[in-house]
Order: C-alpha cells, then structure tokens, then sequence
C-alpha cells in the first residue's frame, strides 16, 4: 500500500497529499499561528518600505522646488534632468553607505518601460504641437529614422573594430551584433534636458530648431527601441559565429516591426474616438478621464504583448486621439487630462533621473571601463555628425525658401543636442552577454556627460549661433565660414518630385479626413489639413495666408 505523507504550509493554510505519484490538495486550518520572528520581520520590512517611500517623496519634492528655483531665475546652465541626476548620486551615495538591502534604491528597467515610461511618451503625442511637426515631418523622419540607422551602425562598428584592435576591453571580438546593440541603445537621443531649455519663452528659440529637435527625440527613441530588440531577436552570445546575411534580415524585420506598431496605436486611438463619439460618456467627466488613461496603458501593453514597440504605438496614438477624440471630451475632461498628463510626464521624468544618478552607486556594477565610456562618448559624437549633416543636406534638397533651410549653425546645434538619457540606459540594463556590466557602465556615463555638461551649455550655444528668434545678426546672415552656401543646396528636380507627391495625395487625405474621418471618430470641422500646410511649408509653396492652417 503506497505511503501517505500529508505537508502542511502555514502560508497558504493548505495540506497537500501525496500518494504514490498522484497529489491531492486539501483545504485545512492552519495548525500553528505566525511566531514572533514572523512578525518582527514583516514590521521591519514595513518600515523599512516606509522610510524609503518617505525619503524618495522628500527627494522629489526637493527636485521639483530646485526645478523652481532654476526657472525662476533663469539659470539654463543647469537643466532640471541635470538637477534631479545630481540628487540621485547624492542619494545614492548615502543609501550605499547607510543601507544593507538597495532594491528600493537601485534602477529597474521593467519598472521604467511599464510604468514611468508610457506616460511621458503619451503626452508627448497628446500635446503634440501638429502644425509644426508636420510642417517638418520629411526632414523628421529623415532624422528619426535615417539618422538612428547611421548613427547606431558607425557607433556599432567602430566599437567592436576598437575591440578586435585591442583597444577596448570587455566587448565581443567575434561577433559584431553585440557592438551593434550598443549602437542602437546609445543612439536614444533623449528631448528632456534638451527641450526644458530650448522650450523656455524667454530664450525665444528659433521655431525651425525646435521642431526639429522635439520631432526627431520624440520619434527617435521609438525607432531605438525598435532596433534594439529588433537585434537583440538576433544575437546569441554562446552560438555561432556572425553572419552578414542577419543584417538585411534585421533591417527588414525593424521595418516591419515600426509599421506594425504605428498602425496598432492609430487603430487603437480610432477605436477609443469611435467609442467617445458614439456614446454619451461626456456626461460623466470622471469615468471620460479615467478611461483615457486606461486606454493609453492599454494601447502599450497590447504592443508589447504581441512583441511590437510600445512607445511606437503609443506615440502616435497621442496623436490619433489628440487629432479626433479630443474634441469628443468635455469642457471639464479636456482641461482635466491636458494637465493631468502634464503633470504625470513631468513627475515620471523626475523619478527617472533621480534614479539615474542613484545606479552611479546602487548599480552594482562589476566592470568598470573607464576607457570604453570614454571612447563611446567620441564613437557617439562621430555617430551624430554623420547623421545630422548629411541627412540635413538631402532635406535641404527638398526646400526652397531660404528661411526654411536648415543652416549649417542649425545643424551644428542639432549635432550638439544630441543628448542621451534614460531611455539608453535602461536598455543597456537589458543588454544580454557577459560584457553587460561594460555597457551599462559607459552608458550610465554618456548619459550623465550629455545631461549635465551638453545640456548646460545648450543656451550659450543659441547665443553664439544665434539661433534666437530676437537675435541680431550681421548682413551675412545664415553664413556659417564661408561654406554654407556649398552645404546648404537646392535640388530643383527632388523639389520637382515632392511638389508632385503634394499635389497628389493631399487632397486626397483633405477629403477623407474632414468627410469620412471626422464623421466617424470626431474632431473639429472645416478645418484645412495638416498635410497641406506641412508640405507647403518644406516646399516653400506656402503663401502669406498660411499662418491660417491649424
């Protein structure tokens, strides 16, 4: 007869069976109550959890009172990601010091992707100024898309030639793709310090610029994360050697992965306008908003459950619901979510900064290579001026007005601006191999370099390439030493052909969206496209009535 042996956990308050090889679960009282131990170690864990909340809310308090004070009195050396990154190392420090257990303390990149990361990129597509984006949206792509590709694959390749070379340690000499993931990880250009400056009224920066540059950091750390996992699908640090033939394979494979995913956030935002428009839900404000946010994590989560980009997704589907659902909100709703999402993003930036300067020493890092962050920080200042200068010559290609060209100290300020921030460093947490601990490491600095130091100097160099709105400049304005006039061209013939695709298909989506479109999901009517101002604007074909384009 097979033994019967009854196990009991206190836990759970469950006994399970076992006989033979067939286990039976039975439902019984627990047969002794929580020890003291028990107890004392649950109270010590919660107050330990509650000191860490405490302090984490004084910290941000703190940050945000600087933030203050830094607006208040104009001090752009200083930009508030800069700030809430200097905190963090403080922080960090003493919870080294002071603290056993540094889990509350220390980064999380699952934590950063599924809760401070969507609300921040959701109100960049909510908020989204739509005008100037795609008055801008040709040479937008062209920088997101073009310039990411270029910059990731210079910064890849010299990294592992630099290994091979013996240069730099801690990298995979065989096999190039892991220097590739460090090259699209490192290629996250972040918009935060960046844009809190150049976003200040009083520095009156130049419209062009600023489009620009918050159209290619919201677009671009999209297209990052895309190729990120889009090579990461193909690297295996314990398999065989590297195959060329992998790469036209990934490229197709993050093309189709960015397509799949802005449809999934422009289906999703129809749908929720469909739904806002056909139902009286504007009579109960709260459950209108609350349902938005709803709508915004799920449109996120779908993505990345089917294994597409969240943050693609999500952007544009900021956009979708700015563009249609936004008119099928309430008075109270509209105002209510335009702020609450505001002030969601600024706190969730806050929080990732903060945490930023704490890994400096609650990373737990093993290998520090102070010569690999170095000369990542020069592969990605390469990687950047290979990017922005020729892709800037083909876009001028496609302008004809001289105002609207992108200057040659336009793009020099482009080049500068580049700066990377959480986005990179969380996925180099998530970077797979033994060399992990390398690539986190020179990232964390890279991002710490570009935040603190290129964003400080960010106002200094508007001034001094006069980059201001109300700046003075000399009668050879635009002229950059004396080459501006050889690297800033006009293509007759790409003009030619843009001019066509306008013609064509811009009524087209006129009609569509103020007949069909609107009709269904909502949105304001008799309005002109955006489409039709946008490439009026890139050709020069605008008139003096085009300011009236909403």
């Amino acid at each position: 007869m097979a033994e019967l042996s009854v196990y009991y956990d206190d836990d759970a308050s469950t006994a399970m069976e076992y006989m033979g090889n067939a286990s039976v679960v039975s439902t019984l009282p627990p047969t002794a109550s929580p020890t003291i131990e028990n107890l004392d170690a649950a109270e010590e864990t919660h107050q330990f959890d509650a000191d860490a909340a405490l302090l984490l809310n004084i910290t941000l308090i703190c940050c945000t009172l600087l933030a203050y004070y830094l607006k208040k009195n104009r001090c752009y050396f200083l930009p508030e990601s800069a700030v809430a990154m200097l905190v963090g190392v403080f922080i960090g420090g003493i919870a080294r010091l002071t603290v056993t257990d540094l889990t509350l303390f220390s980064f999380s990149p699952e934590f950063f992707f599924f809760v401070l990361l969507p609300p921040i990129i959701f109100e960049a597509g909510y908020s989204l100024e739509k005008k100037q984006f795609f008055e801008n949206i040709g040479a937008i792509c062209l920088f997101a898309f073009g310039g990411t590709i270029i910059s990731a694959f210079v910064v890849g390749m010299l990294t592992f030639w630099s290994a091979q070379l013996g240069i730099i340690r801690h990298v995979d000499k065989n096999n190039p793709m892991e220097a590739l993931l460090f090259g699209s990880l490192i290629s996250a250009v972040d918009p935060v310090a960046t844009l809190s400056i150049m976003g200040s009224p009083e520095l009156q920066c130049d419209n062009l610029l600023y489009s620009l540059v918050f159209g290619e950091s919201v677009l671009n750390d999209a297209v990052a994360i895309v190729l990120f996992k889009t090579f990461h699908k193909y690297y295996d640090p314990e398999g065989p050697e590297f195959n060329r033939s992998v790469i036209p394979h990934a490229l197709f494979s993050f093309l189709s992965m960015t397509v799949l995913s802005i449809l999934v956030g422009v289906a999703l935002g129809l749908l929720v306008s469909y739904i806002y428009k056909h139902t009286t839900l504007s009579d109960y404000p709260k459950l209108e908003a609350s349902l938005l946010f709803l709508f915004c994590y799920c449109c996120y989560a779908t993505a990345e459950a089917i294994q597409l980009s969240g943050i693609m997704a999500l952007f544009f589907n900021g956009i979708a619901l700015s563009h249609y659902n936004s008119y099928n909100l309430s008075n109270t709703a509209q105002v209510t979510t335009e702020q609450f999402f505001a002030t969601l993003a600024v706190t969730m930036e806050t929080i990732v900064f903060l945490y930023m300067g704490m890994g400096v020493f609650t990373g737990r890092f093993k290998n520090w290579d102070v010569l690999f962050a170095f000369m990542g920080l020069l592969y990605c200042l390469i990687g950047r001026a290979l990017n922005i200068f020729p892709i800037s010559w083909i876009a001028n290609c496609c302008r004809r007005r001289g105002e609207n060209k992108i200057s040659l100290k336009m793009q020099c300020v482009l080049w500068f601006a580049g700066l990377r921030g959480a986005i990179a460093f969380a996925l180099s947490m998530n970077m797979p191999g033994p060399n992990s601990d390398s690539y986190a490491t020179a990232t964390l600095f890279i991002c710490m370099f570009t935040t603190i130091v290129c964003g400080g100097f960010t106002e200094p160099m508007l001034s001094h390439f006069g980059m201001k709105t109300g700046a003075e400049n000399d009668d050879n304005e635009g002229t950059f030493l004396g080459i501006d006039d050889l690297l800033v061209v006009e293509s007759p013939f790409a003009r030619r052909v843009s001019e066509t695709i306008h013609e064509k298909y811009s009524s087209f989506w006129r009609n569509l969206d103020e007949n069909y479109m609107k009709e269904l999901f909502g949105g304001a009517q008799h309005q002109q496209s955006i489409g039709l101002s946008s490439r009026s604007y890139e050709l020069g074909l605008a008139d003096e009535n085009s300011d009236d384009y909403e």
